[in-house]
């Protein structure tokens, strides 16, 4: 297996240096051609993924896992349109990000480059299959993918329409890969095996994935952690506004990483909000923990357990919780979210403009679903994930994510001093 893995990675690093001098024309045909493909393959995708769908229910995942590996025709339709879009985007390699010209008459110009070999691990959403090949193809970067076990038949099928995209324009079709094996060693050798060939582990899944990957990896990652997302409602708030905004963002789909975990009000408006959110939440099937506060105001809640506050639900469960005010409902978030996206409700425009300076999450809101934190909804087409840490990339991950820079300096003879 090891040396199948390594063979995989030298393949990977020369299509790399192939794909970083491709031009822009033919990495957009080769999306384009992959959408094509892609749509006339639907019925074996749509085949193959309900073999997962069975499978998946067999092993009694959650209905909200489910549903994040369903694709039907509209699915389809939308990992096709996305690769279009990918290819109409502007191409991030050779964009030049700064130019300076010195006394000395060097002209220093600093250069966007792709990244290299990019090795993506993620569970579930045979999407990100497409998604994850497109953007690094867009962005001049070999990939190695390894997809989650519940969606491998789906993954396979959607990884050979790209191969086929790649065929047809002469690219080489190493420049995305798919790890053979659903055995975990594979990925231990990815992580920590594969230094001279792999530059960047972008994981995208649960915590213990994104836990053991950061834990193992020898090579740099760009984490996509848990989307433990919050929606604080300030007493200042429009409560109308209010109900509307957290019944999207936690109940649109409720197993995406942007859906709202847990919803923070002010006890100052609790008397007149908390009854009117519970009607709206309950009869759209959502279960509520509440602190006990909540409880002694509507009974229909459900008693919130230590656990539940900085959980990540994937489904139609919510916590409540009341906040003596902006300060308290900061300091929540700080010690239990995730840095993922966190929305503030007011009509007080100091205290939104408080939330979104003094919160660091990746995504900071004002008066907004959460569930906008989404590369598609960012105008990127498509994402690889929302990256909730400091280093290099922040928020989704879109092809201008996936480059680095170098700087070219220009000169007619020019020695120094």
């Amino acid at each position: 297996m090891k040396q199948e893995m390594l063979e995989i990675g030298r393949l990977a690093k020369e299509a790399s240096s192939i794909l970083g001098r491709t031009s822009t024309k033919l990495k957009n045909q080769a999306l384009r051609d992959s959408a094509s493909i892609i749509r006339g393959s639907k019925g074996e995708i749509l085949e193959s993924n309900n073999i997962d769908i069975d499978q998946a229910r067999k092993n009694k995942l959650s209905e909200a896992m489910i549903d994040r590996l369903v694709l039907d025709d509209d699915r389809v339709e939308g990992i096709a349109s996305s690769l279009e879009q990918i290819s109409n985007f502007e191409d991030p390699i050779g964009k030049i990000i700064n130019e300076i010209e010195r006394p000395n008459g060097l002209l220093i110009q600093k250069v966007k480059v792709p990244l290299g070999v990019i090795g993506i691990i993620y569970e579930s959403r045979p999407n990100v299959t497409a998604d994850a090949g497109a953007l690094c193809l867009k962005s001049g970067n070999a990939v190695i993918l390894r997809g989650g076990t519940e969606s491998v038949n789906s993954n396979k099928i959607i990884h050979s329409c790209l191969i086929k995209g790649l065929q047809n324009t002469g690219l080489p079709h190493t420049s995305i890969q798919m790890v053979p094996t659903q055995d975990r060693k594979a990925v231990g050798i990815l992580l920590r095996d594969m230094t001279s060939y792999v530059d960047i582990i972008i994981p995208r899944g649960g915590k213990n994935l994104i836990a053991r990957i950061q834990e193992d990896a020898r090579v740099p990652v760009i984490g996509h952690l848990e989307g433990i997302c919050h929606t604080y409602v300030h007493q200042n708030a429009d409560l109308n506004m209010a109900k509307k905004i957290i019944l999207n963002a936690k109940m649109r789909r409720t197993g995406i990483c942007g859906a709202t975990e847990t919803i923070l009000i002010d006890k100052s408006i609790a008397s007149k909000f908390v009854t009117p959110i519970l009607d709206i939440l309950i009869s759209n099937g959502c279960e509520v923990r509440g602190s006990k506060d909540i409880i002694n105001l509507d009974a229909r809640a459900i008693i919130a357990k230590d656990s539940d506050w900085g959980k990540e639900f994937l489904d139609a469960i919510i916590a409540i919780r009341l906040v003596e005010d902006i300060d308290e409902a900061l300091s929540y978030i700080r010690e239990y979210g995730s840095g993922h996206t966190e929305s503030i409700v007011s009509n007080d425009q100091q205290a939104a403009d408080k939330f979104l300076a003094e919160l660091d999450s990746s995504i900071v809101m004002h008066n907004t679903s959460t569930q906008f934190a989404d590369g598609g909804e960012f105008g990127m087409g498509a994402e690889i994930g929302i990256a909730t840490g400091r280093i290099h990339a922040r928020g989704p991950v879109g092809s201008e994510e996936l480059t680095s820079y170098k700087y070219i300096v220009r000169g007619k003879g020019q020695i120094r001093a």
